[in-house]
Order: C-alpha cells, then structure tokens, then sequence
C-alpha cells in the first residue's frame, strides 16, 4: 500500500525521499533523513523507529547492508516490514519480508533505490529509478525525487488510489531542507505535492538565511513587515 524512492545527490550529498501511500499522513511516520548519515523509508506494516535507528547506525559509519540486516534479524516482526536505505555514498540496501502486502518489487540505479507493496504491477520501483536517472544530476534532488515519484503514479502505482504523500530532503543543515506533505487528498495527492516543491522551491533558502543569519535574512513579506 506504499512506493517509495530514496536517493541522494552526488554533487551535493543531499538525500531524501518521496513517498505515496493509500492511507493517511505518509510523512508522519515513513520517510527519515539525517544530514550526512542517509535516507530511510519504512513501509507496508511500518514501524516508524526503524527509521532513526538505520539512520544512527549509517551515522557511526555502517554500510547501509550491515546496518539493514543487523536491525531486521532482532526485528520480531520482520516479516512485516519493507525497508530501504541509502547513505551519502550512494550506497543502498532493502529489506522485504515475507509477508508483504500484494504485488512487490524493488529496483537500484545510479544513487537512487526504489520499493513498494500493493502495486498495480511489479515494474513500478524500475519505472521510479530510470525517471530519477534520467532527470538529470544537475537538478535538485527534490525535483529529481518527485519526477521519480509522478513516474511510478503513470506506471500504475498502487493496485487502488493514493491519498497522502511526502518529500523529505536533508543537506548539511540539522534539520530537513525540505519537508512537504499533502497528508489526506481524494484526487491526486502526487500532484499537490509537485504544486507544494513549485511554491516553496522559490522560498527556500529564504528559510535558511532567516535560521542562521536573521539580521541579513530576506523580509518576510507579510503584513506589518519592515
């Protein structure tokens, strides 16, 4: 009931995420980011923790293979979860149990990893990564994620309708450069969040000059502003 696409850029070592699922508020408890450690997306029956905890063990120098397989054989419900990984380097790994829902698949490519459950057809994860390929490493990883993401909706996507989606990036800063969600829409949850990165893009570093230099920062451009 969920696809994913964990990647990360070269030329920065940005990483992120883009997710859709069919139920509620993806973003709150599937994608996680850690500046300079990786990317991690829990998925079908998910367990949020897993998240942090790759990201810890990427942090103190793991490869993501170790860090996966380490934390699925003490996980007692493995069986149940779909991981998948990708540190600063560009290494990658995944993890799919047994009892994943439905249709499943997996695909690497260069930086990039996808994976989902439910799915119309098993060629949806492939479609993700060559979108993301072909994108293009001169544009940002955000951008690059989210023609991954539209890529696998055309493709199919999930066997019914997605309804809440999230773009979740981290650069060098401690918290995300970019976090997006559309947690609850009826017509095309994958869209609005494209229509959110369009409207923030401009914005962004604006947020960033205000955090760590204010006095230097951009106005606000809301009422009462000086």
């Amino acid at each position: 009931m969920t696809f994913s696409l964990v990647g990360r850029c070269a030329r920065t070592r940005m990483v992120g995420v883009a997710i859709t699922t069919s139920s509620i508020a993806v973003g709150s408890r599937c994608p996680w980011v850690r500046a300079g450690a990786g990317a991690v997306s829990t998925q079908n029956v998910t367990l949020p923790s897993l998240g942090p905890s790759i990201l810890d063990c990427l942090e103190r120098g793991e490869a993501p293979e170790d860090a996966v397989r380490t934390l699925m054989e003490r996980e007692k419900d493995r069986a149940y979860r779909q991981v998948v990984v990708i540190d600063c380097d560009g290494r990658a790994a995944h993890y799919t149990g047994e009892k994943i829902l439905g249709t499943n698949a997996v695909a690497k490519g260069r930086d990039a990893i996808a994976a989902g459950n439910l799915l119309s057809t098993d060629a949806v994860p492939q479609a993700m990564v060559e979108a993301f390929e072909q994108a293009g490493e001169d544009r940002h990883l955000a951008e690059r994620l989210l023609t991954g993401l539209t890529a696998g909706v055309g493709r199919g996507g999930e066997m019914g309708p997605v309804h809440s989606a999230a773009l979740l990036v981290a650069s060098e800063l401690s918290w995300p450069l970019v976090d997006l969600r559309v947690d609850w829409d009826d017509e095309d949850p994958v869209a609005r969040l494209s229509a959110l990165w369009r409207a923030y893009e401009p914005q962004m570093m604006d947020y960033v000059a205000r955090a760590l230099k204010p006095a230097l920062a951009p106005s606000y451009g809301v009422p009462g502003d000086q």
